[in-house]
């Protein structure tokens, strides 16, 4: 989610919007910055692209500044919510300001990929990253990655004997034990992969578990203070939000530990971020240019040094020494494999976990 100043918008406004699409309008808030142009064949130096950014914020406006300093070209950068975002975008259609969508999870790009609102990346900037992780089609670029998590509170029983697969969350003895977020746009991957393992039925049957077992919290920084406090064992977390907790509350206040599910488990999911350019957009190359640069590797160091704690997809740079290798954990999930997100987003309202 966007970083540390952020609203929670609910992953069912883009649940409307993927089950009951509606007419594109204009009825966004956003308008496009003073001085931008249509591209002409020159440079676009000196041109301003403006970015919708679902990403960390203090990350992303490091990596607009480093990208203006080196191309020249201006970012007015929108962050928010991924889900809210991508509804504006739904809504805005080809009358959107927007340039560039930079997204936390591949379901968000996937909506607007399948709705046409996507330019094609070029060539040499997909080559950049494995292709495994970026589109399919070739219409969005990944960037970094993440994996899911559980985070313990120390010493309680969730610490000491951690799930051994995120489907054990569903079972009795976890009752009362446990914290969820399910309105966390992060969370919908993992249902994807609890979907792929237990077939559409099994995962209803572990969501209404979970629903029974867990009390409900309004955002992964949420559910992960409750844990750090103890007010909850455990929850399954992307991992960096422990590693942000732990840099405000520093070693003495966290009272939480890290633990990783198996690889092979739908709990061991590793998730990318991707950026696309918007089909519509007035500045195709400027905005070329900045999916160029998020895969250089200044952009790749800047985000592996940064306080996001994700990793970098680039060959050669490496994330912070303290978090496990990416490849002891799992692989990337294929975007493909998690789709649009419209069935877990259906199993997730037909429990209840999302209104």
């Amino acid at each position: 989610m966007p970083g540390s100043s952020r609203f929670v918008m609910p992953i069912s406004v883009l649940a409307v919007s993927l089950l009951v699409l509606t007419g594109c309008g204009s009825s966004g808030t956003s308008t496009p910055a003073s001085g931008a142009s249509t591209e002409s064949g020159t440079s676009p130096a000196g041109q301003t692209i403006t970015v919708y950014s679902g990403q960390h914020e203090q990350t992303v406006k490091a990596l607009a500044a480093d990208f203006e300093k080196r191309s020249g070209i201006k970012v007015a950068l929108r962050s928010g919510d991924e889900a809210e975002l991508a509804n504006q975008l739904l809504q805005e259609g080809k009358a959107s300001p927007a340039d560039v969508f930079y997204a936390e999870n591949p379901p968000a790009l996937t909506v607007l990929e399948n709705q046409g609102l996507l330019a094609p990346v070029q060539a040499d900037t997909l080559k950049a990253v494995p292709a495994g992780d970026s589109s399919p089609k070739g219409d969005w670029v990944g960037v970094s990655a993440r994996t899911a998590a559980f985070v313990a509170a120390g010493g309680k029983g969730a610490d000491t004997a951690p799930p051994a697969s995120v489907l054990d969350l569903a079972k009795p003895e976890w009752k009362g034990r446990l914290g969820i977020a399910p309105s966390e746009t992060d969370f919908a991957p993992v249902v994807t992969e609890v979907i792929k393992s237990a077939g559409t039925d099994g995962a209803k049957k572990w969501l209404e578990g979970l629903k029974a077992n867990a009390k409900v919290y309004q955002s992964n920084e949420d559910l992960s203070a409750a844990v750090n406090s103890g007010e909850v064992e455990g929850g399954v977390v992307d991992h960096y939000y422990w590693y942000r907790l732990r840099d405000e509350k520093t070693a003495a206040g966290t009272h939480s530990k890290l633990h990783y599910f198996a690889k092979g488990d739908p709990g061991a999911l590793v998730d990318v971020s991707g950026a696309a350019v918007l089909a519509a957009g007035k500045h195709q190359q400027a905005a070329q240019a900045f999916l160029t640069y998020l895969t250089s590797t200044p952009a790749q160091q800047l985000i592996a040094s940064s306080e996001s704690y994700e990793y970098p997809l680039v060959a050669g740079v490496k994330g912070k020494s303290e978090l496990p290798p990416l490849n002891s954990i799992g692989s990337v999930v294929a975007p493909g494999d998690l789709g649009d997100g419209k069935q877990a987003l259906q199993l997730l309202q037909d429990t209840g976990l999302l209104a």
